[in-house]
């Protein structure tokens, strides 16, 4: 399977099933889901027991579900127009910047060690990750880095060989 690449490489793949062929694309039974929150969510909803998400009815729901929308709505956008050099005054009035999100990020990993307080959840695999994938290049906190550094010291990226 290939993707189109910002560099121009790679093309469409006709059996990607996704409406844009992109990536990620979630298949389960007859049902599909697409684009990062969405597909954590689901998983953390079809299999509450790893406890990685929270249910309806928890008391961090909201919390969760708001980290979960923070990353791909605010977080994940101005990264991209940071790092492609992106400036506009609505962008700014309305998703605001890099740095407005990394001192929110900043603002409660100075206080606790995961996102949600105590416990790693599904938000905080969502939300390190881009930090993880591009170290240095993304720019960070202490605070930030030292939560990144726990989020992929898990048992599960370790078996992966993510550490």
């Amino acid at each position: 399977m290939t993707i189109p690449r910002q560099d121009g490489s790679g093309a469409r793949d006709p059996a990607n099933p996704h409406p844009e062929g992109k990536v990620p694309y979630l298949t389960d039974g007859g049902d599909s889901v697409r684009e990062r929150a969405a597909i954590i969510l689901y998983l953390t909803d079809r299999f509450p027991d790893a406890g990685l998400g929270r249910p309806v009815g928890h008391p961090e729901r909201g919390r969760y579900l708001s980290w979960l929308v923070w990353y791909q709505g605010v977080f994940e956008p101005v990264a991209i127009l940071g790092w492609a050099g992106v400036k506009h005054p609505a962008i700014e009035a309305s998703l605001r910047d890099y740095d407005t999100a990394l001192t929110r990020l900043d603002e409660v990993l100075t206080t606790q060690p995961y996102l949600l307080g105590e416990t790693y959840s599904a938000a905080d695999l969502l939300c390190a990750g881009p930090f993880a994938w591009f170290g240095d290049a993304l720019p960070a906190t202490p605070a930030v880095k030292a939560w990144v550094a726990r989020c992929m010291d898990r048992p599960a990226v370790r078996e992966v060989g993510g550490r």
